[in-house]
């Protein structure tokens, strides 16, 4: 999907889990505005706290803005999700996710 068709599936459907995170990650696909990026992903992991991809695009865009403190207990989130076994799926980011934490220090 295009960001336009994420964007009416948000305009459709504010409260929409699928709409909020494909659209945040999207702009960050496209490198487009990461703090509105920043915005969808929070709802995104707000709507479905133990969708881990959500978590981990949500970690992306935190560090690409420098928001390193904001962006380890998000990562951490999306790890203990898919390691407690509450999430759908969601293990094979726990590698990308425990990377991205150590660049963080």
């Amino acid at each position: 999907m295009d960001l336009d068709a994420f964007r009416q599936m948000v305009a459709k459907n504010p409260k929409g889990f699928l709409g909020r995170y494909g659209l945040g990650n999207k702009i960050l696909q496209e490198g487009g505005n990461v703090e509105e990026a920043v915005e969808h992903l929070r709802v995104a992991v707000q709507l479905d706290p133990v969708h881990v991809a959500s978590h981990l695009a949500l970690g992306r865009a935190l560090v690409k803005l420098g928001r390193k403190d904001e962006a380890k207990p998000v990562l951490n989130a999306g790890i203990d999700a898919a390691a407690s076994g509450r999430s759908n799926g969601g293990v094979d980011l726990i590698p990308e996710m425990r990377a991205l934490l150590q660049t963080l220090g």
